[in-house]
């Protein structure tokens, strides 16, 4: 299905908060876990979308090891904060035989672990539980263990964070903010990328993507191709002079790593944002450390399933629901 330029980047508006930090559904139907190893140069990008043609394809997060000469060794394990269920429960497994997991997590100084279906009342969070909604996933917070005696916060607390945006002006509303205004003007670049707008065209693809079968895949699908090809400076989580909600909580987490090897642990994994590793691998690699191995993980299943009820027909089953009980 041919998809409108302009009404794809009204969906990458809120793209950003896919790989935002963690603020504190349906069930999402369990997949295998994908784990392909491959040579060990560091990925440019720790997100990939892999089309295996009429089947569907899907969505994946790298997993990359390095080691140093004293026989540390440091996972970075990259993560997008909705997916499969499946791809938690396996993300789950993976952490058992860790020394040390160095999870991210923006909360208050005095703030606990994260609770299953604990609601924030953050705008970001929000807006990743609709997305979880809409595209038939489930939620890092509501899938991950944290309360693993592993698991170590390696994130700025909330107060610090905030302090920090302010003084840089850099907020999420600002990041949201940036994105609409690329979704209308289609950037800086309009003239290479733009498309003239036809209405009716737009009005088709909501049409056509909303009504079809595999309504969720379909969104997906979409969402999918889009972060794949778009930059890390693109979802505006980075810029030349760096920035809090990247940079500056990865030299947070650097320093925890630190801390964490000189007690000792030997297996070490680091849990964030697909989109934060690429500058902790180059942080890793300077203190000593060679990759050894890469693994990606299935985040989304796009499989094509071709007894899934449309969106139409869920859409009509809760109206006449809603219509029995008044």
């Amino acid at each position: 299905m041919q998809t409108s330029p302009s009404f794809l980047r009204l969906l990458l508006a809120a793209l950003p908060l896919l790989a935002a930090p963690a603020l504190r559904a349906e069930p999402a139907q369990i997949v295998p876990r994908t784990d392909v190893a491959e040579r060990a140069a560091v990925p440019a990008r720790f997100m990939r979308f892999v089309d295996d043609g009429h089947s569907g394809g899907r969505f994946e997060t790298a997993v990359v090891t390095f080691k140093n000469k004293d026989g540390v060794t440091v996972r970075l394990v990259g993560a997008i904060h909705i997916g499969e269920k499946a791809y938690y429960q396996a993300l789950n497994k993976s952490f058992e035989n860790d020394d040390a997991v160095l999870y991210e997590l923006v909360k208050p100084k005095d703030g606990g672990i994260p609770q299953p279906g604990q609601k924030a009342g953050s705008i970001i969070s929000q807006v990743q539980h609709l997305m979880k909604d809409v595209l038939n996933l489930d939620f890092q917070l509501d899938d991950i263990d944290y309360s693993r005696p592993n698991f170590v916060h390696a994130d700025m607390d909330a107060e610090t964070f905030a302090k920090l945006q302010q003084e840089r002006g850099e907020t999420f509303e600002m990041l949201m903010i940036k994105q609409i205004m690329k979704a209308f003007t289609g950037g800086d670049d309009k003239a290479k990328h733009e498309e003239v707008v036809d209405p009716e065209k737009v009005v088709d693809t909501v049409i056509e993507m909303f009504t079809r079968p595999d309504m969720e895949r379909q969104i997906k699908v979409a969402f999918a191709k889009q972060l794949d090809q778009m930059e890390d400076t693109a979802l505006g989580l980075d810029n030349p002079n760096g920035s809090v909600i990247l940079t500056e909580r990865n030299k947070v987490a650097m320093k925890v790593l630190e801390n964490t090897i000189a007690t000792g642990k030997k297996k070490i994994s680091i849990f964030y944002g697909a989109a934060h590793m690429p500058d902790m691998a180059t942080r890793v690699k300077e203190m000593g450390f060679t990759p050894t191995s890469v693994q990606w993980n299935t985040a989304w299943d796009l499989t094509i399933r071709a007894d899934q009820p449309s969106g139409a027909e869920k859409l009509l089953k809760e109206l006449f629901r809603a219509f029995e009980d008044n």
